[in-house]
């Protein structure tokens, strides 16, 4: 008995060294929804591999999500790594002229 508890145990450990790595595949291309905490719904792509992935607006302005779940545009800092602004994403209907300048002023680059 003791005999087919430890084979069993032992093969139930070694499966998970021969288990699959990750699938791989790429992100979903078609455009998403996202409901902001508001309730306002954005249109998004998610991009990427399995190494490297963002998140843009439809007319391609990178965003990322903050720790409240918001959706902003986001910048790379002086390190080199992906930060969220304090803005708020908009759909490209809902920008305004002044949003658009802010946007490269800013240092807000579009991820296309």
């Amino acid at each position: 008995m003791k005999k087919i508890i430890v084979l069993a145990l032992m093969g139930l450990l070694s499966s998970g060294l021969w288990a699959e790595g990750p699938a791989r595949v790429p992100a979903y291309r078609g455009v998403m929804e996202w409901k902001q905490p508001d309730g306002y719904v954005l249109r998004i792509y998610k991009r990427g591999d399995e190494h490297m992935h963002w998140t843009m607006t439809t007319d391609g302005w990178q965003i990322k999500e903050d720790k409240k779940g918001w959706l902003k545009y986001a910048r790379t800092n002086c390190k080199g790594k992906t930060v969220c602004h304090w803005r708020k994403a908009r759909n490209e209907e809902d920008r305004s002229k002044y949003a658009k300048r802010w946007l490269n002023k800013h240092g807000i680059k579009k991820a296309i």
